[in-house]
């Protein structure tokens, strides 16, 4: 779904370095934080009387989810606050608060911003909670190293739900001009001139929805950020990156795909018309072809997403969110209660996916009887099975940074202009590396050379 594109995940960290600077709190990407860090868990007790919690979300229909719980927990209500998505606003809003010392008790917050949490000593740490840790078996394996951040024995927000990649494409047109389905990314090369043969492109490639391309890095095995626990390294122009931004600009280059900028009208029009004849995104992505493309009903499939010679089966990830307990809860114990209800049970994943159409993190919630059917736009096909298949194939070493805002910004104002003719995604890679890096020292976070 669109409200939930902007995430995209997966964080193996060695314990976060933290801001060397005051303990106050800043509202900046990774300004203020405690020292020394990774964070032992704290307690972790029931309150012994009833509370109340409050807990803010963007999720279409979370009201009616979390009607349910208040309905079978007459001594842990919970106060939900609904508002735009994490980048736009709900994020700063919560930095706010915590400045302030008055955050909700649980928040919504996407895998790519938990580093930036954590590194303002934001989060608490539901380690001591012992329904927390035993419940790591019940998600996917990387879903739940992305929310331990690398501290051992931690664990900072409960996963939510993913955002595994695959391809959409258009059956029927692929059929009419006797083009194969693409397998390999050199065969998408291939298939996007027999494409713009035909009149058409073969997708929209993306300059300002960085997570799109962060995904086609994931899956070629490459890593933005590492953390050793003394400083962060940055690799957004590391091997892989300039690889998938290599094949990419020549793609630009040759006009062989389209620079629409997303989520437009525009862009709707131009997978509703058969401009556009695939898109390489997530889960969610089914809902945005059949709302944006109505007139296609019935032509679309699924399949596995093209890969790089050497990694057969590898996917990316672009999406997915947490619910996370804010320092300074009253309530921890009730409050992880409540996050584990919401992000595992049976009742709540089928309501979340059903208001929402959220891909839950779970192993079991991805087997919900509503994700075992024929989808009726995809003719009738059982796509989530290739989702499934993908989630299992994310390699589990993506890193994010503190300051992803910022890395998108630049990255996205780099690329914008490499299609306008100035300079190469390449280029546009390199120049974020050096402003990563400088805004990384501007907030004293230990950042490697």
């Amino acid at each position: 779904m669109r409200t939930m594109k902007r995430a995209v995940s997966v964080a193996l960290l060695a314990p976060l370095t933290l801001a060397a600077c005051s303990s106050g709190g800043g509202t900046g990407e990774g300004s203020g934080a405690d020292e020394g860090g990774g964070a032992a868990a704290g307690a972790c007790e029931p309150a012994g009387e009833a509370v109340t919690l409050t807990y803010t979300s963007w999720i279409p229909g979370i009201e009616d989810v979390v009607a349910v719980w208040n309905e079978q927990n007459p001594d842990i209500q919970v106060k939900v606050q609904t508002g735009p998505n994490g980048n736009g606003g709900t994020y700063q809003n919560f930095f706010n608060q915590l400045e302030a010392g008055s955050p909700p008790d649980l928040g919504q917050i996407e895998f790519d911003a938990l580093p930036n949490f954590r590194v303002q000593d934001g989060l608490e740490n539901l380690g001591a909670c012992e329904d927390v840790m035993a419940a790591q078996d019940q998600f996917v394996d990387w879903t739940w190293s992305q929310v331990t951040l690398g501290d051992e024995g931690s664990v900072y927000a409960i996963p939510q739900d993913t955002g595994p990649m695959a391809l959409f494409y258009r059956e029927d047109l692929f059929t009419q001009n006797g083009i194969e389905v693409p397998t390999t990314w050199e065969e998408y090369a291939t298939a996007a001139e027999q494409v713009r043969a035909a009149g058409g492109y073969i997708t929209n490639f993306s300059v300002s929805d960085i997570n799109q391309f962060a995904g086609f890095v994931w899956q070629a095995g490459g890593k933005w950020f590492e953390n050793d626990g003394d400083q962060w390294t940055v690799s957004l122009d590391g091997e892989e990156s300039t690889k998938v931004a290599g094949y990419w600009q020549d793609l630009v280059q040759r006009d062989l795909v389209s620079t629409l900028p997303p989520w437009t009208s525009e862009w709707d029009n131009a997978y509703n018309t058969g401009q556009s004849w695939t898109w390489v995104s997530a889960v969610w992505g089914a809902n945005s072809i059949a709302t944006g493309a109505p007139d296609t009903a019935g032509s679309w499939r699924v399949a596995p997403m093209p890969t790089w010679e050497g990694l057969d089966g590898a996917a990316g990830n672009w999406g997915g969110s947490t619910t996370a307990v804010f320092k300074g809860s009253e309530n921890v114990y009730e409050a992880a209660k409540f996050a584990l209800w919401l992000n595992t049970s049976e009742e709540a994943l089928s309501l979340l996916n059903e208001a929402a159409n959220l891909y839950p993190a779970t192993t079991a919630g991805q087997q919900l009887p509503a994700l075992k059917e024929g989808v009726e736009f995809y003719g009738g096909q059982d796509i989530y099975t290739v989702f499934t298949e993908a989630g299992e194939n994310v390699p589990g070493d993506f890193v994010w940074g503190p300051t992803m805002t910022q890395v998108y910004n630049d990255v996205a104002d780099g690329f914008s202009s490499a299609v306008s003719g100035e300079g190469t995604l390449t280029d546009a890679l390199g120049t974020a590396q050096g402003s990563t890096v400088d805004a990384l020292k501007a907030q004293a976070i230990p950042v490697a050379e």
